[in-house]
């Protein structure tokens, strides 16, 4: 059974706190705006997708347990104003900007009818933010059925037989409504019987790879290896052939309009490795992930955190190889003091480094002069519109 990082019922929205796995799975009520803010912005939740279900839900959960104002038009602001600061907890995944946005023209939709109360404008936005929840997931698995179906179609390891993959971050049901992003496609590779192996960065300084990604991948009897992130190229060369590595997948926080991708700090350097050893490499993310607005990588702000992260490490105190002490938590320095720290979240891949963009409606190639046309899959309703391999049209 896939991990279930959101659980929600009208009037109660329950996550998993993320900072405490791999050792504990502890999931904490989030009843509102502020509540799921400082989640987000602590990183008890994470992932693009993930963040702005959490978002969406907890608005809803207020708005369901809260006295309303005495009428739609102050309703309707009361959830604009609420929108507008939620999104202010994670500024580069646009997938929560996307997601206010849709959910403020909604409520203004509402709110404008002529026999709007403060009662309808509350259920059309709860009604919204819970189509969210339900969407994701099934785009999820649409986004691993089309990564899989590529690797199979489109890669010399895929021809070959039973392929490996590697992947960077954490991209499953924990950064997700369900399933995953670009960990669902290695998921839709196991459950085919096509997946030879997984192998999963660390992911410093955060080490969502080696907390959560492996988590994952434990949890769900996947064949895997946690490598750290400097083994990336020494795996690729020496272990590139005979484990049959077909790709390296990542997810994203915000795709640009050409194409260019802001994801977890390491991912460029991994596209840099793949272009080198010949290995394809490919973003899955769903549409909510690409800003047609954002012109290119150049135009993304890059969030800086606390040098902290670099310099100490937090965890349970270990009694050997398989225990862990979950009652004392300890926090250990790892780096001299007084040593400056500069700690970007992300970093951006060039296009031309992306052999394709995997979407809940096909994946999207480059045409023949290098160019990502990715207006064109916002011309489709649904995945069964376009064909599983869009690009070069």
């Amino acid at each position: 059974m896939v991990l279930q990082a959101i659980k929600y019922s009208r009037g109660r929205l329950e996550i998993l706190d993320q900072l405490l796995l791999p050792h504990s799975e502890y999931c904490f009520d989030i009843d509102s705006c502020t509540m799921a803010w400082h989640a987000i912005k602590d990183m008890n939740t994470r992932g693009a997708p993930a963040i702005a279900i959490v978002a969406a839900l907890a608005l809803a959960v207020e708005l369901v347990k809260m006295k309303l104002p005495p009428s739609a038009e102050e309703v309707k602001l009361f959830i604009l104003e609420k929108l507008d600061y939620l999104v202010t907890s994670r500024p580069t995944a646009v997938n929560l900007a996307d997601a206010a946005g849709k959910l403020r023209s909604r409520t203004e939709e509402a709110a404008a009818k002529k026999n709007s109360t403060d009662k309808s404008v509350r259920e059309a936005y709860v009604m919204a933010a819970e189509m969210m929840l339900v969407d994701d997931v099934k785009d999820n698995e649409a986004i691993g059925k089309h990564g899989a179906d590529w690797i199979r179609n489109n890669t010399e390891a895929g021809k070959k037989g039973k392929v490996s993959m590697l992947t960077h971050c954490n991209t499953g049901s924990l950064a997700t409504a369900g399933y995953g992003t670009a960990l669902g496609v290695i998921r839709s590779l196991h459950a085919t019987g096509d997946l030879k192996h997984a192998f999963c960065t660390e992911t410093r300084p955060y080490n969502q790879g080696s907390r959560l990604t492996a988590f994952e991948l434990v949890h769900d009897k996947i064949p895997a290896t946690l490598i750290t992130d400097s083994m990336a190229a020494a795996l690729l060369l020496l272990k590139g052939p005979s484990e049959n590595i077909a790709a390296i997948v990542v997810g994203a926080d915000r795709v640009a309009a050409n194409g260019d991708t802001a994801n977890k700090i390491g991912t460029y350097s991994l596209a840099i490795l793949a272009k080198h050893h010949g290995v394809k490499f490919l973003v899955a993310a769903p549409r909510t992930t690409i800003d047609l607005k954002t012109r290119s990588g150049n135009d993304i702000v890059i969030e800086e955190r606390p040098g902290k992260e670099v310099t100490v490490v937090t965890g349970p105190r270990s009694e050997g190889d398989r225990r862990v002490d979950r009652d004392h938590v300890e926090t250990i320095s790892i780096a001299a003091f007084g040593i400056g720290v500069w700690n970007p979240a992300f970093d951006v891949t060039p296009a031309e480094l992306i052999d394709g963009i995997v979407t809940e409606v096909g994946v999207v190639e480059k045409d023949d002069d290098g160019v990502f046309h990715l207006d064109k899959i916002f011309e489709t309703g649904g995945s069964n519109d376009k064909p599983s391999t869009i690009g070069g049209i």
